[in-house]
């Protein structure tokens, strides 16, 4: 049995019951974390929290004294604690505005924290590349929002629709300038001649935390890493490409549209991290 943390209330997940008119679920009002356990310890968790509590300051959410990087996180060991899923496991941390006109209502935060297993080979490098598209009929737009990971995700879900039916492990989405910016649920990098690229954030892409992880340690282990848009033709000509998730680490890209990539550096790069 899992258990789910609603606003402090830890209960069966089965029996655990949000109000339909939260905010969320009326407008997408909210913004959420997903968080890597491993051996008890919330892996990247400056980057989860500076991410996080920056999030909800642009929100405007009004934030009680309590509501601190500290508290939350005894909030959620607390939930796996009950799970009993400190060894492994991910957990999803939701927070969001709660019942309330459109525009009048105070934006107390609510939230909800559910915790999930995972496999072990989850969060590994993977030894198959995956088979990547880029998803049609839909443009992602570059605003003040753009690099959050708010509640609103009805694009990505639509994304991942079209890689279901074409038989992708993952889809590529574009920005309103037709470059590619992300992937359903990861941040995109690519390697041309040594060097390592990444679209920057004013593309339109999340603000993933390993993302932003990768871009701080890799020049200090000697890598050569730049911030550039990323267009198709580019992607075609790169020797090789991976994506980054927070939960499933760095994933080697072995095609896009019948474009074949290496994983040289890719393996490196995971190499050096687990070191």
């Amino acid at each position: 049995m899992h258990y789910t943390n609603l606003n402090g209330k830890i209960t069966a997940t089965d029996d655990t019951h949000n109000a339909y008119d939260n905010r969320a679920f009326r407008q997408g009002y909210g913004i959420f974390e997903s968080l890597l356990i491993k051996d008890g310890m919330i892996q990247l968790r400056e980057y989860h929290w500076q991410r996080l509590f920056a999030g909800l300051a642009q929100l405007h959410f009004t934030l009680p004294a309590h509501f601190t990087p500290s508290w939350l996180e005894e909030e959620l060991m607390r939930s796996v604690r009950k799970n009993k899923l400190e060894e492994l496991c991910r957990i999803r941390l939701q927070i969001f505005a709660g019942a309330g006109g459109i525009y009048d209502s105070p934006n107390i935060p609510e939230y909800i924290i559910q915790c999930s297993d995972i496999a072990p080979h989850i969060t590994t490098l993977n030894e198959n590349g995956l088979v990547v598209g880029i998803a049609t009929g839909l443009q992602k737009s570059i605003d003040s929002l753009s690099h959050l990971k708010t509640c609103s995700s009805l694009m990505y879900a639509m994304a991942a629709q079209q890689a279901k039916a074409h038989k992708w492990n993952d889809a590529l989405l574009l920005n309103n300038k037709g470059n590619i910016v992300e992937s359903t649920i990861a941040n995109i990098f690519w390697v041309k001649d040594g060097i390592i690229y990444t679209p920057p954030l004013t593309e339109g892409c999340i603000a993933g935390t390993l993302r932003a992880y990768l871009l701080d340690v890799l020049p200090t282990k000697g890598y050569g890493v730049q911030e550039q848009p990323l267009t198709n033709a580019t992607l075609l000509t790169a020797d090789e490409v991976f994506l980054t998730n927070a939960i499933r680490g760095v994933k080697w890209v072995g095609t896009v549209e019948n474009k074949v990539y290496r994983n040289e550096v890719v393996r490196t790069i995971t190499y050096t991290l687990n070191d």
